[in-house]
């Protein structure tokens, strides 16, 4: 049985240095959430206080609060510290509703799937 080395000991507090700050996790399906770091394990699980997830679609935005979030570490990708004194987002973004970005959404889901179904017309009608 081996030890614990200094150098594993460092690796699994990596993240209490971003402990009570605001990060932004990207998850695996592709979400990104916002929120200040209140706890986390040796899996990456992590704890967001005051969580809200951005949804950005073209040059809109919206932050849709969650609150209190638990996010099981597998379905992290990247975690990062937030700068407070820097400005998010580019100043062409425009703030809007939930239910605005969600029709946004949708619009931009409709156009994928008539794309593809054009996609698949057009490669029937190929020839060659």
């Amino acid at each position: 049985m081996s030890w614990a080395g200094p150098e594993d000991i460092f690796l699994s507090t990596s993240l209490a240095s971003y402990l009570d700050k605001k990060l932004l996790v990207l998850l695996r399906d592709g979400r990104k959430l916002l929120g200040v770091l209140r706890s986390f394990d040796q899996f990456a699980n992590v704890v967001l206080e005051g969580a809200c997830e951005r949804v950005i679609v073209g040059d809109l935005y919206c932050d849709i609060p969650l609150g209190l979030y638990v996010i099981r570490g597998e379905n992290v990708v990247l975690i990062g510290e937030l700068d407070l004194e820097r400005e998010e987002l580019p100043a062409h973004m425009i703030c809007v509703s939930v239910a605005e970005i969600r029709r946004a959404q949708k619009a931009e889901r409709d156009a994928t799937d008539l794309k593809g179904s054009m996609r698949k017309r057009m490669e029937f009608l190929d020839l060659d």
